[in-house]
């Protein structure tokens, strides 16, 4: 009992001391956010504003929010620099030239996109591209799953969600069966977006011959301290002949069975070509970094394959994450909407864009530029709901056309340009997306499929209610202060 009694004086002596010098505390910390972290000077004010209103606690907040990963070199090319170097210096030559031989007139607005693109990544144009556009989950899925049965050395997928369900069993089932042939399977799951997976369920994967591997691990059990810098990327390879990117996630939410959501309208691509390489590199370095193990040595994962002809779409594979300065989607996103001469038609579940992207669409917006925004009627996160309405809310009194969708869930991501370019996969318009989460998302240059997509924007837009000035002007005093609160909050979510 004596024991007890010196140990809760103890307590009661420290947290006396911390609580008499709250203000040393926050000073402290203030420093550690402001001079040894470098952010974006609204985000330090938000994480300063926390201390002032939660001290201390507010600090365990960034920690688990916060802490900068920038300058980490997570991932390594070492392997594949020469092949790489030498496909991208050729791309740039035939770029710059002025020979007309060399000119497209199809991507010829946008060869200084495309030559960004392969400067700050090496993200190498593939001309001989055969694009699927799925918006229905079980449509996707079941076509993935053909996909599947049809491999002959390798399947490799990589989620940010994986619920043990109805979804993944069919997966499941295919993948053992695959398995048992001697095809090589992986999966690549995030542990934040798998935390709900028991882990019994991966060791009885493993035990059947399929390979996982966990990105940043939780810490005693489930006890995940990262919530930031999560592995957000969809993506899945066959065989180096077919390869899925997009918005959908392995759930059965994903095909409309989860009565919470309703229908979900997401966007995901079915690509054949060339830039089903760009889909296998970006798998096969995040593998390498959750695993441990180096694919790159193998050389049979990163084999040349035969054109399959097809449409020709043009596209590019670009990713961005927190182990990059270059804030790569965005900047696609960003000069996409200055290029802009007629329409821009964006899909989003969360819209918060940083200053440079709010700016260049309030631009467009000025110039007569005609903007189309959707967003989801209902919120999955509240926080990052209302201070999507409040950014909307901008570009609605500015003129743009801005629409709730309204028949179940939308959770499609990216913009079509002028119906002559698109950027889809699994980026959001938020600050999430552009800085703290590795995504990626591919960039088409095709006037066919970018008429496509704004087709299926177009037959949306039936299921939509649009957001007028009136109405957003008469919104209630409720509805204004979540907005401003969350809107506050914007460079935490």
């Amino acid at each position: 009992m004596d024991i007890l009694q010196v140990i809760w004086n103890n307590v009661q002596t420290v947290w006396g001391f911390m609580s008499g010098h709250l203000i040393l505390w926050n000073m402290l910390f203030a420093i550690i956010i402001v001079f040894f972290e470098r952010k974006e000077p609204r985000s330090v004010w938000a994480w300063l504003l926390l201390l002032c209103f939660i001290p201390v606690v507010g600090f365990l907040f960034y920690l688990l929010l916060g802490t900068d990963m920038h300058k980490r070199k997570m991932f390594r090319l070492k392997e594949v620099e020469d092949r790489l170097n030498e496909e991208v210096r050729g791309q740039e030559h035939r770029l710059q030239s002025r020979r007309p031989e060399d000119r497209d007139e199809e991507i010829d607005r946008y060869r200084d996109l495309i030559m960004y693109n392969l400067e700050s990544s090496g993200a190498v144009l593939s001309e001989d591209n055969d694009i699927t556009i799925y918006t229905d989950g079980n449509a996707k899925f079941d076509a993935l799953i053909q996909d599947m049965r049809q491999a002959r050395r390798f399947i490799h997928m990589e989620y940010y969600i994986i619920k043990n369900d109805v979804l993944f069993q069919r997966i499941v089932d295919v993948l053992r069966e695959k398995a048992a042939e001697g095809v090589e399977v992986r999966i690549l799951f995030d542990s934040m977006g798998c935390r709900t997976v028991k882990s019994k369920l991966w060791k009885q994967l493993g035990a059947w011959g399929i390979q996982t591997a966990e990105f940043f691990p939780a810490l005693l059990g489930r006890l995940q301290l990262r919530i930031n810098y999560r592995n957000h990327r969809k993506i899945v390879v066959i065989d180096n002949r077919v390869g899925y990117v997009g918005g959908f996630n392995v759930g059965k939410e994903y095909l409309g069975l989860d009565e919470r959501f309703g229908y979900w309208r997401d966007t995901h691509l079915r690509i054949l070509g060339g830039a089903v390489f760009g889909l296998q590199l970006r798998f096969i370095l995040d593998w390498n970094y959750a695993s441990g193990q180096n694919l790159f040595a193998a050389g049979k994962y990163l084999e040349e394959k035969q054109a399959v002809g097809g449409d020709g779409c043009k596209a590019q594979i670009i990713s961005s994450g927190p182990d990059n300065t270059q804030k790569q989607i965005r900047d696609n996103y960003l000069q996409l909407i200055h290029k802009a001469r007629r329409r821009i038609s964006i899909q989003t579940p969360y819209f918060i864009p940083d200053e440079s992207v709010m700016s260049a669409l309030l631009i467009a917006v000025r110039s007569g530029v005609e903007v189309r925004v959707m967003i989801p009627c209902k919120p999955d996160h509240p926080f990052v709901y209302w201070a999507t309405y409040s950014y909307m809310g901008d570009l609605v009194m500015a003129g743009a056309s801005c629409y709730t969708y309204d028949d179940g869930f939308l959770h499609s991501k990216g913009l079509v340009v002028d119906d002559e370019v698109l950027c889809f996969g699994t980026a959001n318009m938020d600050i999430r997306s552009f800085s703290l989460n590795f995504e990626v998302n591919a960039v088409v240059y095709d006037e066919g499929k970018a008429r496509e997509m704004t087709e299926l924007f177009d037959r949306d837009l039936e299921h939509c209610t649009q957001v007028t000035r009136e109405a957003y002007a008469s919104r209630c005093l409720k509805v204004r202060f979540k907005e401003q609160v969350c809107r506050l909050l914007s460079p935490l979510l």
